[in-house]
């Protein structure tokens, strides 16, 4: 089923945290280190506007639908990080616009080259660039969503289960985009699939690593996806992006967790969530 983007512009809406109790937080706050990997997630979702910034420059932007997803998809992203600092606000961890302009200050001539090296990349490769764009942007979410729901069930905290769960809701209508994109442009290019299959085994690595410390990656990474269960939702993720055309057999997440050196063996969390294939259900939900 084709993805309805119509339905999915009309229906696109800011993720709801104003009708959870976010005073249980202070008498059942999570633990630091659940915290660290919010306050990164936060991070993550706030730099989208930068993401987007940043693929305005290529040719993605001239295609329609592209273009109309982009839109709603960073007002989505932006939404989901003022949800996770409400959260840690709880927790007396300040995300305001000040902290966020320090945050990209500390990128320096990284962040403000990065719009530069896009277009660039955009004009080299020309109109294949969106298949590429689109498969990076499927492994991006799958990972996301999976991040998210991994949570919600590792703390299984009342309040903070039920926003996380809402908030891979839109994930997954992400996912949706991204991968039938990507499924439909790799098919009809050869050269799209080379290149996509170079791009992300050389260059992919977890949301977030160009904009935090290499220490903050690590520790959510392991946070995650450590352990024997970790492993087999990160090894599910996988199977998914070696599922697009011309992916077949890359490992690309269980590669970043074996070169930060987390741990594949462990009892793991009890119940870990099993990570399935959203697509055909987000589309009849968009």
């Amino acid at each position: 089923m084709a993805f309805d983007i119509d339905k999915y512009t009309a229906n696109s809406e800011p993720v709801t945290w104003t009708d959870l109790d976010l005073e249980l937080f202070e008498t059942n706050p999570l633990p630091q280190s659940t915290l660290r990997a919010l306050r990164y997630m936060c991070d993550v979702e706030y730099h989208t506007v930068c993401y987007l910034r940043d693929l305005l420059t290529t040719p993605s932007h001239k295609e329609p639908e592209v273009g109309s997803f982009m839109t709603m998809w960073n007002r989505e992203e932006f939404w989901h990080g003022e949800a996770l600092a409400a959260v840690l606000g709880k927790h007396g961890i300040t995300v305001d616009f000040d902290e966020l302009k320090a945050s990209r200050l500390k990128l320096g001539w990284k962040d403000r080259l990065d719009p530069i090296k896009q277009s660039l990349l955009g004009g080299l490769v020309g109109h294949d660039f969106v298949a590429v764009h689109m498969a990076w942007g499927a492994a991006n979410e799958w990972s996301a969503n999976a991040a998210y729901l991994r949570m919600a069930r590792q703390e299984n905290h009342p309040v903070l289960a039920e926003l996380l769960k809402r908030i891979a809701a839109q994930e997954t209508k992400h996912v949706a985009f991204y991968a039938s994109q990507a499924r439909d442009r790799l098919e009809k290019s050869k050269k799209a699939q080379v290149i996509a299959r170079f791009a992300l085994s050389k260059f992919w690595a977890p949301v977030g690593s160009t904009i935090s410390p290499d220490s903050e990656v690590t520790h959510v990474m392991g946070h995650l996806f450590a352990g024997t269960e970790g492993r087999k939702l990160v090894r599910s993720i996988d199977s998914h992006i070696a599922k697009l055309p011309g992916m077949e057999g890359l490992t690309i997440v269980e590669s970043a967790l074996d070169k930060r050196g987390i741990a594949a063996e462990g009892e793991g969390t009890p119940d870990a969530v099993t990570y399935e294939e959203p697509v055909a259900v987000e589309v009849q939900q968009a």
